[in-house]
């Protein structure tokens, strides 16, 4: 029963999304404060949890943190990012707005860190746990993960 239970809220949380869209704005940062905070003072952890679930665990989140920080002591961490905000687009066919995904993180990056890492936990993920503890999770909850593999369809 539990596995049911399960699937059935997953399957409501995704049927309560809005297909195609953001399910939250850019400027709703404040929905999660905490993270809000976390990402105003250290946008680099936010970036490395993203990515580690973004890239289904082939990028670890400090790998990934680290070169955050790297690339944005050179004053290119918008052109790291904004890939990452493009991947998270394409796995959830979000569109590209309200611009371009590295104008947006050149401009506004602390908004669209916040924006995405909501946008994860919204679809069922918590990316504070990292790839592998969310795919147990899933597995010993019975649920099919909200991010499909390349190649397989929905």
């Amino acid at each position: 029963m539990t596995s049911y239970n399960s699937n059935s809220k997953l399957a409501q949380l995704e049927r309560q999304l809005p297909q195609g869209q953001w399910s939250t704005g850019l400027f709703d940062c404040l929905d999660d404060r905490s993270n809000c905070l976390l990402t105003c003072f250290c946008p680099c952890i936010t970036l490395g949890r993203i990515a580690e679930i973004v890239d289904r665990g082939t990028t670890s989140r400090r790998m990934a943190s680290l070169n955050s920080y790297a690339m944005g002591s050179i004053g290119c961490g918008w052109l790291y990012s904004g890939k990452y905000r493009a991947k998270l687009r394409a796995m959830f066919s979000l569109p590209e707005e309200p611009c371009g995904d590295f104008v947006l993180h050149g401009c506004c990056c602390i908004f669209s860190l916040c924006q995405e890492y909501r946008e994860l936990k919204n679809h069922g993920i918590d990316p504070s746990i990292g790839w592998q503890a969310n795919v147990e999770k899933w597995n010993r909850e019975g649920i099919k993960p909200p991010i499909v593999e390349s190649g397989m369809d929905r």
